[in-house]
């Protein structure tokens, strides 16, 4: 758990970073705003882990989910951004399969290639 209240707070530079690739060129932002995006987001980001977390218990689970994060959108009626973020999820199981066969397939090879070395 965090000790200080502005450990819970979402690094600044990502969020600027975020926040640069959202605004049309020629657009800056304040540095104060920035702080403020960055709170926001952190507090966003804490309740929807509060809501995702209800659901678990609920459920009587102790792992939260990605489908838990999903549906606590849902019941704090962020219903618009569902579907980008199951898009979004399935993407990420997607690259992580195919990151996970490479890796197995690399190890296939490296082991095929030694066996060969050795006849």
């Amino acid at each position: 758990m965090a000790e200080k209240l502005e450990d819970l707070n979402l690094p600044l530079t990502v969020v600027t970073r975020i926040v640069k690739e959202a605004l049309p060129e020629g657009v800056s932002i304040s540095k104060e705003a920035r702080t403020g995006l960055a709170k926001a987001a952190s507090v966003f980001v804490l309740y929807v882990t509060s809501a995702a977390t209800n659901i678990v218990k609920n459920n009587k689970r102790k792992a939260l989910t990605g489908q838990d994060v999903l549906e606590a959108m849902k019941d704090i009626e962020f219903d618009r951004f569902v579907e980008p973020l199951s898009d979004a999820l399935e993407n990420y199981k997607q690259a992580l399969s195919a990151k996970k066969s490479g890796a197995g397939k690399k190890k296939e090879d490296t082991e095929d290639t030694e066996m060969i070395e050795e006849d």
